[in-house]
């Protein structure tokens, strides 16, 4: 009796045998970076492929204190393999940013590079001989309106507000103590920050590197430009002035009738070549005797730098196929097109330092929501992603897997 013939079966093709242009489609249909790291870990091939083809910057993580990611889309958190990255004291762009006794430093998680910065405690004034000028009893030194570095340096409650890695030889940092803070700036790598020992202190609000040019904004909403020399015995970077190129029009808090009060937060972001300041209005319930403190509504308005007439003028879109995602530690305009987000829209958190103190509301937990535009309304974004107010020093913030 003739034996009967089993069917050869074929082995399952490899995903490495999908043609590359097939798999670099796959990849252009990814816009959150967890995805395209899985794709990249598929196979060698398939990790060329991630390397080579030009892509459109993944959306942002969100960023917890507790050292947890989040995709936007998913929602769903993650950590970093093998890294711990809890306790962060800002985020710079792609760079998580810690703060030591001994100095600064930085760590990339999506490529694991490193940077260090100098400790707060050193810092090169100018000029070199400037001495502290205090002036009547010991507690003028709060009450002072005129407030310079040499007058925040003897406290030992300074931090990092806003810090730029604006080239690869130029870091800037807001530095101060509260709301006040002044620009301090140095070399990665070394040993000592730069200050002009004299300049007044400001309320900066944000702080931005457009076009070559260092930007900074005050709570009075005048642009500042941050003019940057070389130090000629250290070669190291310094500020050599600073110029007002716009002026802000009067903007005042406010406690209306029915208890609420008015504030703002200021951001600058740069978009489409344009520099944007865009103003958050926020109206909260200020707290008293059976009154709890909560944000009652909040709204933003957007305006573009107009340096040849020096001022800003309102505009009413941010870009059909645009994203502002913005955070008191870092922020950014992305194009969403081909990542299933409408466009002309603002992503924000609340999640800062001075919520409780300025915004007087005391909710316990927090997310990120949307203001779109067109609207001109405010959305919660995301209904699975939420954290506790548990660290006013260490915020949620965005993180952006590509610079």
């Amino acid at each position: 009796m003739e034996e009967e013939k089993k069917p050869h079966l074929q082995p399952p093709p490899s995903w490495s045998a999908l043609p590359l242009d097939l798999a670099g489609l796959v990849l252009s249909l990814l816009p959150e970076y967890a995805d395209r790291a899985r794709f990249a870990a598929v196979c060698p091939q398939w990790r060329a492929v991630a390397r080579q083809q030009p892509q459109t910057p993944p959306l942002p993580l969100l960023t917890l204190p507790d050292g947890t990611f989040y995709s936007l889309l998913s929602g769903k958190p993650f950590r970093f393999p093998g890294c711990g990255f809890a306790g962060y004291e800002s985020v710079c762009g792609s760079w998580l940013v810690f703060s030591r006794d001994d100095g600064c430093f930085l760590v990339n998680p999506f490529s694991g590079a490193t940077v260090t910065l100098p400790a707060l405690s050193n810092v090169r004034l100018r000029p070199p001989n400037a001495v502290a000028k205090w002036s009547g009893h010991e507690s003028a030194k709060i009450a002072d309106p005129y407030i310079t570095w040499m007058h925040m340096n003897t406290s030992e409650q300074l931090h990092i507000s806003k810090l730029l890695m604006c080239s690869a030889n130029l870091v800037a940092a807001l530095v101060g103590i509260g709301h006040t803070s002044q620009i301090l700036m140095c070399q990665p790598g070394a040993l000592s920050w730069s200050v002009r020992a004299y300049d007044q202190c400001k309320r900066f609000e944000d702080m931005t590197f457009y076009q070559g040019k260092l930007y900074a904004i005050a709570d009075d909403e005048n642009l500042l430009v941050v003019n940057i020399s070389q130090d000629h015995s250290t070669g190291d970077p310094q500020v050599s002035r600073i110029g007002q190129v716009i002026e802000g029009e009067p903007w005042h808090p406010a406690v209306f009738e029915d208890n609420t009060m008015r504030c703002k937060k200021l951001y600058l972001v740069e978009s489409h070549g344009v520099l944007l300041m865009a103003r958050r209005t926020i109206l909260c319930r200020v707290p008293g005797p059976g009154v709890r403190g909560e944000v009652v509504a909040g709204r933003f308005e957007v305006f573009k730098a107009d340096f040849e007439h020096s001022r800003w003028v309102k505009v009413s879109t941010v870009g059909a196929d645009q994203v502002l995602f913005l955070g008191r530690r870092c922020s950014r305009a992305m194009s969403v097109s081909l990542c299933g987000l409408s466009g002309d829209c603002i992503f924000f958190m609340d999640d800062e330092e001075e919520n409780r103190m300025d915004y007087r509301y005391d909710g316990e937990n927090t997310s990120f929501c949307f203001f779109e535009m067109r609207s001109n309304d405010v959305y919660s974004a995301h209904p699975f992603i939420s954290w506790k107010r548990c660290d006013e020093k260490r915020p949620a913030a965005w993180l952006f897997p590509q610079d």
